[in-house]
């Protein structure tokens, strides 16, 4: 499979080792100057670049008819824009917070443990990330992930940064030199607290489950998850 790489820093060459590793070859390796010259002969493109420059490298490759994993977080205002293209090109999307098997397993696992938690209006819920310094945008995109899903079983209203309203899912967010990403998930009430945790120990799990995610992709028209990829939607 031919590969475009929009977005070449540390999470880039990660990719770009793994893909090599499971026989794929890279056509396109996009920095913050570079153009696109190649990317109509990728297969796939994935991009992992930053917020300012995710809409446009996933509207270039939508309108050349190139399937496209995004793991890019903090443009999202702009994703129903990016999925109406999507089908209006007849394309082929996949954005992820966090393409980590791991995680996609704890959002599942965290989805599970917010329905069961819905009868027990004692436990008030919390969020932690932890990232490395170079991560531009606070909270990250899976602590939002996994606050959505709860959101989505609960009384709170929305999510804050930090202590908000009483209706507001409280997320601390930590930047913390060399930490690939840390999320705890945490019930506490008067008597005990319930935890769940992800640590991740380097970079590779995000790069192979977004490689996994555009082996996956290749062929086929939608817009589509790592739910799908991992097949846990029946879960």
């Amino acid at each position: 499979m031919k590969i475009a790489l929009l977005g070449y820093g540390k999470m880039g060459r990660t990719i770009e080792r793994i893909a090599i590793e499971r026989g794929h070859e890279i056509v396109l390796r996009k920095g913050s100057s570079a153009g696109y010259d190649q990317l109509e002969s990728a297969d796939v493109a994935i991009e992992f670049s930053v917020p300012s420059s995710a809409v446009v490298n996933i509207t270039t490759c939508l309108n050349a008819g190139i399937p496209v994993v995004c793991g890019t977080t903090g443009w999202l205002e702009d994703y129903d824009a990016m999925v109406s293209l999507c089908r209006e090109t007849n394309g082929a999307f996949i954005y992820g917070s966090n393409f980590s098997l791991g995680v996609n397993l704890f959002f599942a696992l965290n989805e599970k443990l917010a329905k069961m938690m819905r009868s027990f209006p004692e436990y008030r819920v919390s969020l932690e990330e932890i990232h490395h310094t170079q991560k531009l945008d606070a909270p990250s995109g899976t602590a939002i992930t996994l606050a959505k899903s709860i959101i989505e079983q609960s009384d709170y209203s929305s999510w804050s940064l930090g202590q908000g309203r009483s209706d507001e899912l409280p997320i601390e967010a930590k930047r913390i030199e060399n930490v690939p990403g840390t999320h705890s998930v945490v019930y506490d009430s008067a008597i005990d607290s319930i935890e769940i945790k992800h640590t991740a120990h380097s970079r590779d799990g995000f790069a192979l489950g977004a490689v996994l995610a555009a082996e996956w992709l290749k062929g086929r028209s939608g817009v589509f998850s790592m739910r799908d990829v991992l097949n846990l939607n029946d879960l």
